[in-house]
């Protein structure tokens, strides 16, 4: 004890542990060094901290690092460098010149312009970039060339070292007919399939018909989500080729498909491995990844609630059996397809960094960029299986700049008006590439930032989240926080009955926000008409004293109506000090509150309840916008007079929307199927648009002649613009 004492002093800040463990002796080693030890053990076995690692200075790594990545990772990657005693190089595209991750490293060298085969996949340019700056180590991050062999073969040929595996095994597990095959090989369970390269869509129409439907079609070399199509049967099979060999041309510069059966309603369950050049490999628990959209994972925890301990304990020595087949040393996932009876079948492997990795390490205390550095580097590992526990739990949500309302998450573009991130709300880690003034452009993925919340217990750590979705400030572009939110909240996600299929089946006419309940409503409604009232309040004040008032009459009570989707209500306001008593339709509350008009935030306390909100905006003609529970109501606030005049005033006609077509995103016109003249039926598909390297067919909404094409292959257009118009 005396000794995990002195290691949390050298370590500086350190919360107290959540439960008492028992160190193992090591070793004699010199005092530094045991004290090193000691304390990543005790970290692994009592931290309660979002991740705890000590850095050695007497272990000598690398002097210079280039991060051949952008946003958040890059920053991740940075961070831990800095704290390594690392200098960093960060490469960027033209338009990523004021990035955060350009500034937060040593040195910043431009690639190329936007387009990412012109920038961040362009291996010549970043390989000169490393000459200039005599870089001795690269790391990749995840994403772009993070798995491309190719590129770590060309490190490994100027003496450059790869932070990530070698490239035998970026070989056989990037490659997802390869690594089936080692799978099976290696023991592990795999998903029935067509074990090669599908050449045309009537070969896949052939495999998929002798697997039996549903099918699953995706890139060999992908990942991500990215060139991958469910086909139910032969039509959707050759659509499901046709899209998923684009999509993989343009994410990944690999055309090549696989097909192998669908399993349904299941589970995605991976494991995160870790292995040294000395022989050794560790599995560092699971990570629950089932909710997705668009086969990209939206909300991940650790651990599963699924998972009992010997199921965990299965399918990790399975991952570390095939990460040992291919003497696989670094940080690495293997995931795997769980179904109702907890029978396992590995998915693929990711030769990288997974996006979600920061919940494995908050229950681990392990970081794992310092472990990616220290392997490449040809340190053994710290750890034994033994010393790797759960601790606590982790959630993490993938804040994008997406409307959840239009398919779960279509992109959305912009600058970052206002951006605050929840750092004050206890137990919150946000890894981060954007700030204030941030741009969000078609040409890179829309993920904001991954927000992760840490508790002793899943409960702790969901009303964490909760919380810190609540004070999260983002304007400028639409985001997925209402989504997150709700799905956080739902009675299934709590009870942890989820599965690959959550969002379709709990939103099967798509999402629409947060339903509020009576009680809920009746607080958003007496809020928003305290808060018109104190602005009215303050508008008659002039550096503190109040003007003088044309109208000798000095209101102690507003009698207002708040309009709210197609509803009417009455609202009456009396104020005393910071609290306004609010009688909605009957019902008397209490609002109270700072009425900081001009913070980002609202925390306002409701008969006892605290309730954080954010008006998002207001005008002199009683529109105002709030943020409440996630979900952005808009409700108009009109005093008796103008709620009378408001009858007279005449509304605008809603446009007929089934003979245009509008593009529901940003994005580039990758194909145009119609001419002016052509007979459409209902569904056929018009033209379609990339967004975000998501490949997406816009189709008719009606039976018609198309009267004009405003669009054609290779523009780039913006959410709502006009594309084709029907007679």
């Amino acid at each position: 004890m005396a000794a995990a004492r002195l290691c949390r002093a050298a370590a500086g800040s350190w919360q107290e542990p959540a439960r008492r463990g028992t160190l193992r002796r090591l070793p004699l080693l010199s005092p530094a060094r045991e004290c090193v030890i000691l304390h990543s053990r005790w970290c692994l076995i009592t931290s309660r901290s979002l991740y705890s690692a000590i850095y050695d200075p007497n272990e000598k790594t690398f002097e210079k690092l280039l991060i051949a990545n952008r946003g958040e990772i890059a920053c991740r990657v940075i961070k831990t460098c800095k704290k390594m005693g690392i200098k960093t190089v960060a490469v960027h595209s033209d338009v990523d010149s004021s990035a955060v991750h350009v500034k937060m490293a040593d040195e910043a060298v431009c690639v190329g312009p936007a387009p990412t085969s012109k920038s961040y996949l362009n291996m010549d340019a970043i390989m000169e970039v490393i000459k200039k700056t005599r870089a001795q180590a690269v790391h990749p991050g995840y994403g772009f060339l993070s798995e491309n062999k190719e590129f770590a073969r060309r490190l490994e040929l100027d003496g450059i070292t790869f932070i990530g595996p070698d490239t035998h095994a970026i070989q056989a597990m990037g490659d997802k007919i390869e690594s089936k095959l080692l799978a099976k090989n290696a023991k592990v369970n795999t998903i029935p399939g067509f074990d090669g390269v599908v050449k045309d869509a009537d070969e896949a129409v052939r495999i998929a018909r002798e697997i039996g439907y549903p099918v699953m079609i995706k890139a060999s070399a992908g990942g991500g989500g990215k060139g991958m199509r469910i086909a139910w049967d032969d039509e959707e099979t050759r659509e499901g080729f046709r899209f998923s060999s684009q999509e993989a041309a343009s994410s990944f510069g690999d055309d090549r498909l696989l097909i192998e059966k669908f399993i349904d309603n299941p589970r995605h369950i991976e494991i995160q491995v870790l292995g040294d050049k000395h022989g050794s490999a560790l599995w560092l628990n699971e990570r629950e990844c089932s909710i997705q959209r668009r086969n990209q994972k939206v909300v991940e925890e650790a651990p599963s609630t699924f998972l009992d301990p010997e199921t965990r304990r299965a399918m990790g020595e399975q991952a570390v059996a095939l990460a040992k087949a291919v003497k696989y040393s670094s940080a690495g996932t293997v995931e795997f397809l769980v179904d109702c009876k907890k029978n396992f079948y590995f998915l693929e492997m990711n030769t990288r960094l997974q996006v979600e990795h920061p919940v494995t390490e908050c229950i681990t205390g392990l970081d794992l960029v310092q472990e990616m550095i220290r392997v490449a580097k040809g340190y053994p590992l710290r750890h034994k299986q033994a010393d790797i526990l759960i601790n606590g739990w982790a959630v993490e949500c993938r804040v994008y700049a997406e409307d959840p309302y239009k398919s779960f998450g279509l992109p959305s573009i912009g600058k970052l008006s206002q951006y605050q991130e929840p750092l004050h709300v206890p137990n919150v880690r946000v890894d981060s590439g954007i700030q204030q003034g941030s741009d969000i452009s078609i040409y890179y993925d829309p993920m904001i930032s991954k927000l992760v919340t840490y508790g002793s217990n899943r409960a702790e750590a969901l009303q964490r989240m909760e919380e810190a979705l609540d004070n999260y400030v983002i304007r400028g572009v639409t985001h997925n926080i209402a989504l997150l939110r709700e799905v956080i909240i739902h009675p299934r996600f709590v009870q942890g009955d989820i599965s690959t299929k959550f969002l379709p089946e709990v939103y099967p006419d798509g999402f629409k926000g947060h339903k509020l309940t009576d009680l809920e409503k009746r607080e958003l409604l007496a809020t928003a008409a305290s808060l018109y009232v104190a602005e009215q309040r303050r508008s008659q004040q002039f550096l503190g004293t109040p003007r003088i008032s044309i109208d000798k009459s000095n209101a102690s009570s507003w009698e207002l109506f708040v309009h709210l989707g197609d509803a009417t209500h009455s609202a009456t306001v009396s104020k005393t000090g910071s609290t306004f008593s609010v009688e909605v339709d009957g019902t008397k509350l209490n609002v109270t509150s700072e009425w900081n008009l001009a913070s980002p935030l609202l925390p306002v306390t409701i008969d006892g309840t605290l309730r954080t909100m954010q008006c998002l905006s207001r005008d002199a003609a009683g529109n105002i916008s709030i943020q409440f529970l996630g979900t952005v109501y808009k409700l108009r606030i009109l005093t008796q007079l103008a709620a009378e005049l408001s009858k007279y005033m005449p509304e605008k006609a809603e446009e007929d929307t089934t003979s245009i077509l509008r593009s529901p995103m940003p994005g580039a016109v990758v194909a145009v199927s119609v001419k002016p003249g052509d007979m459409v039926s209902e569904g056929q598909e018009i033209c379609v648009i990339e967004a975000m390297k998501m490949q997406n067919s816009l189709v008719a909404a009606k039976t018609g002649k198309v009267k004009i094409v405003h669009c054609k292959a290779g523009e780039t257009v913006g959410e709502g613009d006009l594309l084709v118009e029907l007679e």
